[in-house]
């Protein structure tokens, strides 16, 4: 977005925010594209020309910004606009279900993408924002894009690891990691043994629910390069209802190479340091 259009914007976003109501108890049905949810690789019959947005109005707020990185990729510029255009589109139908009512707060985009890695082997983009459509906060819109610029290409969770069995033991040190994230939490809190036990309960429920050895619960992720210039590790992004109740906001992972590795496809194994 232009420098000048800021702060106007996110004056009227943080005006919407403080007129919200009763918080809702997990997003709805319309809810725009779900945060845990890995774009699907697109192929783009033209380039793409990523603008930043702004509009607003009396009834609604959008506001969508692009890192400069991505331009130079076509086929990632695709990828992220699509995924924009595709929350923006449900943010109108939720906006044009009122019919001639007027919300009582602006419903409200914002989407911000964000350069994480580019290198000539790896580009990786994060999306982080949320679309409020009623309630006491919007929905949380996350994503992880990992381009491969020589390949031409999107780099998901069920390429790298293709043997469903390979899951398991990244599961297995995921949960391991958030269980303890999880204790430490709860015991800084110090609440009476019955509530600790139920809250240590309810929330180790949803991590196990969250991270079962699935490709499709680990599709958001995030390259880390170490002192090599390799992988050292994938970060994993859990975002909020995935591996915990909303106030526990997104999650995150780190999976140490040495973990993944035996695991990953033949191809991207010379990404990884010691593939």
């Amino acid at each position: 977005m232009k420098r000048s259009t800021l702060p106007l914007l996110f004056f009227v976003l943080t005006l919407a925010a403080c007129n919200r109501g009763p918080e809702p108890a997990a997003p709805s049905a319309s809810a725009p594209p779900p945060a845990g949810t890995a774009p699907a690789p697109v192929a783009p019959a033209q380039p793409v020309e990523l603008k930043d947005v702004v509009e607003s109005n009396e009834r609604y707020v959008i506001g969508v910004s692009y890192p400069p990185a991505a331009r130079k990729y076509p086929g990632l510029a695709a990828e992220l606009k699509r995924y924009a255009d595709a929350a923006r589109a449900e943010l109108l139908e939720a906006v044009g279900g009122l019919g001639n009512d007027k919300p009582t707060a602006p419903y409200d985009l914002s989407l911000s993408f964000t350069e994480l890695v580019d290198t000539p082997q790896l580009v990786a983009v994060a999306a982080d924002g949320s679309s409020y459509t009623g309630g006491a906060h919007g929905s949380p819109l996350i994503a992880r894009f990992v381009w491969l610029p020589q390949q031409d290409k999107l780099l998901t969770s069920k390429d790298l690891v293709p043997q469903a069995a390979g899951w398991k033991p990244i599961s297995d040190y995921v949960r391991e990691q958030l269980h303890t994230k999880l204790s430490e939490r709860v015991d800084a809190d110090e609440l009476p043994p019955a509530e600790r036990a139920e809250m240590i309960r309810d929330a180790g429920k949803m991590i196990d629910e969250g991270s079962e050895a699935e490709a499709d619960n680990f599709s958001q992720f995030e390259p880390v390069i170490g002192a090599d210039g390799k992988l050292s590790a994938l970060r994993f992004v859990f975002p909020p209802y995935q591996v915990g109740p909303y106030a526990d906001g997104t999650q995150t992972v780190e999976v140490p190479a040495a973990i993944l590795l035996p695991h990953i496809a033949p191809a991207y194994r010379g990404y990884f340091s010691g593939g």
